[in-house]
Formats: structure tokens, sequence, C-alpha cells
């Protein structure tokens, strides 16, 4: 989502990284280009010059060291303030008596829908027993995709179809939820193209009759300033208790991210990075300023690591690497389970560094290299698969055919593999085991 705004910091302090000192010219000059990489990024102006401010504040008064250089001295005063604009991350408030409401609200198409199912996902496995609630009866499609959604999760979903009003569905759900043990109770709300009257209206008497623990705006990040507008305009009628960005994969400004929360007052909660139903992350400021300026999200990779490796699969993994009996069909396993985490150009850009690497090489490249590595070890047979050795000329010829790609493609994977298995040799020798895998895949 903020690709082009990192691009265009990195190129600020790359310019920054030839002075010897750093003198009031330059930070002026700085701050212009901060300041216009941020507007194109689309976030509000108000925003812009408040946040422009403060970093001149900073970098011409006391805080300059001679222990930095100009880049990082700039970096390290933007990045304090990025964190400042967004906020404290904000957590859902589950306190009181159960069952605890959490009321989604939105403009159509922001994602509401699968949004219920990927809070009853998050929430459940924290340990709460969460119960959906399809409370759009004005797109039948919505109640269906919601039961759909709830099939797949093998979790509940109250409905009473499109001819009950809105506000009647969301009591009785609570009653329901009560009644049968269920700890949360998350409402799916009807949205429309734009705000008004009639939907506000609606969403009030929503509220005065669950009298929901939070009330949470699920905006579209890349509806740009439109998002502020939006969130400002639901914060007045309903009163918000935090924000959901969707979409914040796409290809986007991401300026809605750094406005919304300063322009309302009101903190970001979650992050919805993809349309399945995982696809969802606990927002966290420092690590999104982060992200912004190129230096990588590892905490981030590391808690998608470890919700997406199997503990008996890693094990496993660990036990033949000792065993120096790793072949292509653990590899194919480990590397398919990396493709959960999400796209690779995703996940390059967590990695501190690597996304400035990365620079010259477009997001579907490396998503069409994993599939095509892919492609060529699921077109081998079990026995090459287990026994690379057997590989001769026609068969690395049939495997290229099924796979769609070259003899010398499947030639460099096989080299690339055999080099791989020496290393991960000389790692259960040194019993360094799986720890030694990651730093591989990383």
């Amino acid at each position: 989502m903020f690709e082009n705004l990192t691009d265009k910091l990195q190129a600020v302090f790359k310019r920054l990284g030839k002075r010897g000192i750093l003198r009031e010219a330059d930070v002026e000059e700085v701050l212009r280009e901060i300041r216009l990489a941020l507007l194109e990024a689309d976030v509000h102006y108000k925003v812009v010059k408040d946040f422009v401010g403060r970093i001149r504040e900073r970098a011409i008064g006391a805080e300059i060291t001679k222990s930095l250089s100009p880049a990082q001295q700039v970096v390290k005063i933007v990045h304090a303030e990025l964190i400042e604009t967004l906020g404290q991350p904000g957590r859902l408030e589950l306190k009181g008596p159960a069952p605890y409401v959490l009321m989604l609200v939105g403009l159509q198409g922001s994602g509401k829908t699968t949004m219920v199912a990927k809070l009853s996902r998050h929430l459940k496995k924290g340990g709460h027993l969460p119960l959906m609630v399809a409370g759009d009866t004005y797109r039948p499609a919505a109640i269906r995709q919601l039961e759909v959604l709830g099939r797949q999760l093998e979790m509940p979903v109250y409905s009473e179809g499109q001819h009950v009003p809105p506000p009647k569905i969301c009591a009785n759900s609570v009653r329901e939820a009560r009644q049968r043990g269920y700890d949360v109770v998350i409402l799916d709300t009807a949205g429309r193209l734009q705000i008004d009257d009639e939907m506000m209206g609606e969403l009030e008497a929503v509220k005065r009759a669950v009298n929901p623990v939070e009330t949470l705006l699920v905006a579209d990040a890349m509806t740009g300033q439109e998002a502020v507008n939006v969130a400002a305009g639901f914060n007045e009628r309903v009163g918000l208790t935090g924000l959901i960005l969707t979409k914040v994969d796409g290809d986007a400004r991401g300026g809605a991210a750094i406005s919304m929360r300063a322009v309302t007052g009101v903190p970001i909660k979650f992050l919805g990075t993809g349309e399945k139903t995982d696809a969802l992350e606990v927002f966290h400021p420092d690590r999104l300023a982060s992200r912004v300026l190129g230096m990588g999200d590892v905490l981030t990779l590391i808690e998608r690591a470890e919700s997406t490796f199997d503990q008996e699969q890693a094990e496993h993994l660990e036990r033949k690497i000792r065993e120096a009996s790793f072949d292509l069909e653990d590899f194919l396993d480990q590397f398919q389970q990396i493709r959960q985490m999400g796209p690779l150009s995703q996940l390059l850009g967590m990695v501190p560094g690597l996304s400035q690497m990365m620079d010259d090489v477009s997001p579907e490249v490396t998503d069409q290299q994993f599939k095509r590595i892919e492609a060529i070890i699921l077109s081998m047979t079990p026995e090459e698969r287990r026994n690379p050795r057997v590989f001769n000329a026609s068969r690395k010829r049939r495997v290229a055919r099924g796979s769609g790609t070259t003899v010398q493609e499947v030639n460099a994977l096989l080299k690339q593999f055999r080099q791989m298995q020496q290393v991960m040799k000389q790692m259960g020798k040194g019993k360094r085991g799986l720890r030694g895998v990651m730093r591989l895949f990383g």
C-alpha cells in the first residue's frame, strides 16, 4: 500500500546521505520533499502541515547529534513523528458482562461482511466464542455470503432473512448469544454507496438496541481522501471507537491510514491485508511506520510464520535436517507453507534492507518465480522428488514440458537444491536445527 510513498522517502534520505552535515537549508529542502511525498500519497493536507511542522521543530532544534549521519537523523525524527501521527495501538475493549457486541459499520463495498468473518476467526483463536450476525437485510448476497463464510469456518451465523428490521435482528441475536453461551456478537450492518440520513438513522437505532462495546468503521484504504471524510461522517453520527482499514495490500497511495487516525482521533485497531479470512493484522503503529520508511517489519513476519508453520511439521523437518535426509518433498511442503503467509512481495517488504534491494523487481515477477518453482516440483514423480540423483536428460525434458518451463530452469532449481542440501547437512552437524532453515528461507 505504501510502496510509492516509501520509494519517494527513500530517495529523499538517499540524497541526504551524501551530505556531510545537516544545515537549516538542507532541512527545508528535505521537508519540501516530504511534504510533496505525503500529499501525493493522499495524506490530508492539515495532517501534512502539522506533521512537517513537528519534524522541522525537532530537526532544527537541539535533537541533532553528531553520532548520527544527516540521513539517520532525519529518518529517526520522521519515524518517531510518524508513530505519533498514527497514534497509540487500539485494542478491542472486551470488558463488563458478556456477550460483548461489536458493531461493524461502513460504506457498501468496504469489506464489512468479510471482516465479520475475519474478526470471528481472530477472536476464536484468542479463546472466545463469537456469533456472527447477518444484519444487512438490503443486500441478499450479504446474508448468503456470511452463511457461506460461517460454514467454511465452522462458526455460527444468526440470521432472520430480509424482512425483519435490522435493529430487531441485532437485539434478538444478543439474546440468542446470551442463551447459548456465545461471549462475542459481531454485527454486519447495511452500507450505502455514500453516507445518507436513512442509513445513519438505522445505525443509530441498532446501536440503541444493542449498546455495543465497540463501534468499528470498516474503511477501504484505496478510497484515499474520501475515506477520511467517511470516517469523520460516521464518527459524528454513530460515535466510533475504532477503525479497521481493508485492502491495505492493494495498489493504494496509503494516505488514508496516516490521515484517518489524526483527523478523527479514533484509533486504528486492525488492518485487512487480503481477501482470505486469515488476512487480518492487529495494528501496530511502530511497525507500520517502519514499513512506510522501508525499514521492514520483522515482528509481523515472525507472527505470520508462527501462525502458518505447523509445529509437528517443523519438528519433523528439524529431524530430517539432523539426519541429512531433507528432499524435494520436504522442500515443497515448506514452500507451500511460506506461500500461505501471503504474497512473496509482501513478505520481502518486511525484511529490513531487502525491499530496497528488490526495487527494480516487480511484485509480479517474484510471485511468478514462486509459482514456476512449485510447478517444476509438482511435475516430478514422487521418486524424483525423494531422490533427485535419478534425473537424466529425458526426465528433465519431461518435467520442463509438464511445468511449462525450460530445461535450464529445471537444472537451475536442482543445482540450488543441491546447494541447500549441503548447507542443511552442515546445520545438522552443528545442531542448529530449524533456526538455520528459517534463515535460508528468509
